[in-house]
């Protein structure tokens, strides 16, 4: 199977300013994020980036809006799944006054893990400019490489260090499922179908396939050693899977700045146990923990942990 290397960076800011974080914020901080990238990466300071002649090599679409390619063996891709996720703080409004810390998380995946040196300049100076009506400011204090997880490690203090510390990628061990895993769903999950949205009647190969698709998208256009599975494979084994669920409907409201007006975005929250013949999802369920599985991933959601059920 492909190797996907993922690693997740949490981000600590001091906030200098009042501010204001709505109950879903993830939004708000890829807007903020996306603006800041394109500041400091474009060159031409053209006002659309596809008629520019540097578009297929600029970090800023790579890492935020990567382009799909101009032909494929396979199909025709409108769009490709780009290589970062980010992970705002939990679900909830939250005011931040001065002097607080204002924590959340990223994770790059594959090439992007190469470009965290302009992804924090692009943080710092998100917040330092000012996000949310509020334009409310923060400082970087600390960047921390893959934060609650046995290779914890401290690799950016702005305060003490010039550059970021050297550190390793994510080496995801192979996880061993037996016949039973349960999902513990943490951001909405939103699974689309033929159009629709089908996250709280989804059924197991519903949720599996988008997992299969997602992370082999992201191998072939993001890493180096991409092979090629047998979907046919994957789908049969995933339509033998039972799915038993609790979860519950939560909607929240972003602002697209492209289609100048508030859209409604729901997905489903709580439990999902997977029963049957796992093997052969090991690996990407392991992985889904760091990349996410449905829709709207780049925004955090769809975010899960595993518990073993054993």
């Amino acid at each position: 199977m492909s190797e996907l290397l993922v690693n997740r960076y949490q981000f600590k800011f001091k906030v200098l300013t009042p501010m204001h974080l709505n109950f879903y914020s993830g939004s708000m901080l890829r807007g903020a994020f996306g603006h800041a990238l394109r500041y400091v990466s474009c060159m031409t300071k053209m006002s659309e980036c596809k008629p520019c002649p540097l578009y297929r090599t600029c970090p800023y679409p790579l890492v935020f809006e990567t382009p799909p390619p101009i032909t494929h063996e396979l199909q025709n891709f409108s769009q490709i799944p780009s290589p970062y996720v980010i992970e705002p703080p939990p679900l909830g409004a939250k005011d931040y006054q001065e002097g607080e810390i204002l924590t959340f998380s990223m994770v790059l995946i594959g090439r992007a893990i190469q470009q965290l040196p302009l992804v924090t300049y692009a943080w710092q100076r998100a917040l330092d400019r000012g996000v949310g009506k509020m334009r409310s400011r923060a400082e970087l204090i600390e960047v921390v490489s893959e934060p609650g997880q046995d290779n914890e490690q401290s690799i950016y203090r702005p305060e003490y260090d010039e550059t970021i510390a050297p550190h390793m990628p994510k080496q995801l061990d192979q996880l061993e499922i037996d016949n039973q895993i349960e999902l513990s769903f943490v951001t909405p999950l939103r699974i689309q179908k033929q159009g629709k949205t089908v996250s709280h009647r989804m059924t197991a190969r519903d949720l599996m396939m988008s997992l299969v698709r997602r992370y082999f998208l992201l191998a072939e256009f993001h890493t180096e050693t991409y092979q090629a599975p047998d979907f046919r494979d994957l789908s049969e084994a995933a339509e033998s899977l039972q799915i038993k669920t609790d979860l519950r409907w939560c909607d929240w409201t972003r602002y697209s700045s492209r289609q100048h007006q508030a859209m409604s975005l729901g997905g489903v929250l709580g439990q999902v146990t997977l029963e049957g013949p796992l093997t052969p999802f090991s690996q990407i369920l392991n992985v889904g923990q760091w990349i996410h599985a449905g829709n709207k991933t780049s925004f955090g959601m769809g975010g899960y942990t595993l518990i073993s059920t054993d």
